[in-house]
């Protein structure tokens, strides 16, 4: 698995994450179990089709992002980045505790901040 300073070199997976996917969606479109309904025409339809994404898992100690990579066949974690604890923990807070659910995505400010410490294209560019 990298860290920043090493998924700072990897322009190619970089260019790849996708900014407005959520955990909640990669299951939809990934995985037959998902809420179908919720997805309308925004599903996969090929094996070969990924998404790259971050997402936060709520009980990392220290506070981190990580990286992941999902395609029909599962989810890899590719990269963790340590981020700064007040960022953390208002992104959580706004994406709402849900009981057995540790996931969440990144709100706008972790989002950018991220972004920015990974060198990645302007966020209005974003996918």
């Amino acid at each position: 698995m990298m860290n920043l300073e090493e998924l700072k070199t990897k322009r190619e997976l970089i260019n790849k994450i996708d900014w407005t996917m959520t955990p909640e969606k990669a299951i939809d479109m990934y995985l037959e179990w998902g809420a179908g309904w919720t997805r309308g025409h925004d599903f996969v339809s090929s094996p070969g089709q990924e998404s790259l994404y971050f997402v936060i898992f709520d009980w990392e100690d220290p506070p981190q992002v990580t990286l992941i990579r999902r395609n029909t066949f599962g989810a890899t974690e590719e990269a963790k980045i340590s981020v700064p604890k007040d960022l953390f923990d208002k992104a959580v807070e706004e994406d709402g505790y849900r009981p057995g659910v540790g996931v969440h995505a990144l709100n706008k400010q972790l989002k950018e901040w991220v972004c920015s410490v990974i060198d990645g294209p302007p966020m209005e560019y974003a996918a």
